[in-house]
């Protein structure tokens, strides 16, 4: 059985990345960890984003013998990600905003960056725009609500599209055509943002970015073949307990076991 690839986000919206993943690397055994008790990260201060981030991912990733570790959080790949290569010897992949090809494939040279208002103001974001993005016109939309309503809809509960279009008013009403989803919670929410939108507006993710990333620290792992994977894969949250309908939106994703993290041991 292969060592499993350990995917950590705030709340589900590591599960967008984890989903493009598992299409490249089907065989891999996976184990997700999410810490909603600290949800949302974007307006967490750094220094108690960093430490709670580091213990918990470090644990976890030495009890479960993880192959590689993948930071599924935009904000928290701006600032965790030095500590955790050094208190890890397996690779460390963060999540970083697709400026890069928004800036490429936009034709009015005029993109914008949706995410949450820490990666927003990060200095490493305004250094990403500055390199590959000089050219074109970058406008920022901080934007916290989008998280929790992605929690909402992983729980099975209605979603308030009216809600969600007043929340973009100042996309809606910019002249940009590529719109960067800056946070993986927001590609769960990507039919709900493209109806608002339009198909004027092409959404951009990391999501398909990162794994190509991670099959390629990992292509020299041999891949296990069916017979070889887990009977069952888990997903670790840290609240005192979840919905019936987030353990059903993680059953979908393969997770069919659930536990609390800091009490929780894998069997």
């Amino acid at each position: 059985m292969s060592r499993p690839i350990l995917v950590f986000d705030s709340g589900i919206g590591g599960l967008s990345v984890l989903g493009e993943i598992r299409k490249l690397l089907p065989q891999r055994q996976y184990c997700y960890l999410f810490d909603n008790a600290r949800l949302p990260y974007g307006e967490l201060a750094e220094a108690e984003l960093i430490s709670g981030c580091v213990d918990l991912v470090v644990t976890m990733a030495k009890q479960i013998d993880a192959a590689i570790v993948v930071i599924a959080c935009n904000t928290a790949s701006t600032l965790v990600l030095p500590e955790l290569r050094a208190q890890l010897t397996i690779p460390v992949v963060g999540v970083v905003p697709a400026i890069k090809p928004a800036a490429a494939i936009s034709k009015r040279k005029h993109i914008g960056l949706l995410a949450t208002p820490g990666t927003v103001k990060r200095a490493y974001t305004k250094e990403l725009i500055n390199h590959f993005a000089c050219d074109c016109q970058v406008e920022l939309f901080g934007c916290s609500e989008l998280v929790l309503l992605a929690e909402a809809k992983a729980a099975g509960l209605a979603i308030d599209v009216a809600a969600i279009k007043k929340l973009l008013q100042p996309v809606i009403y910019s002249e940009l055509d590529v719109l960067v989803l800056g946070c993986t919670h927001f590609p769960m929410l990507k039919p709900e943002l493209q109806q608002i939108l339009g198909d004027d507006i092409e959404l951009l993710d990391s999501g398909e970015a990162i794994a190509k990333r991670v099959k390629s620290l990992l292509q020299y792992q041999q891949e296990p073949t069916a017979s070889q994977q887990a009977d069952s894969e888990w997903a670790f949250y840290t609240s005192e307990k979840i919905t019936e309908g987030l353990k059903s939106t993680l059953a979908e994703y393969g997770f069919t076991q659930t536990a609390k993290a800091s009490t929780s041991v894998m069997t």
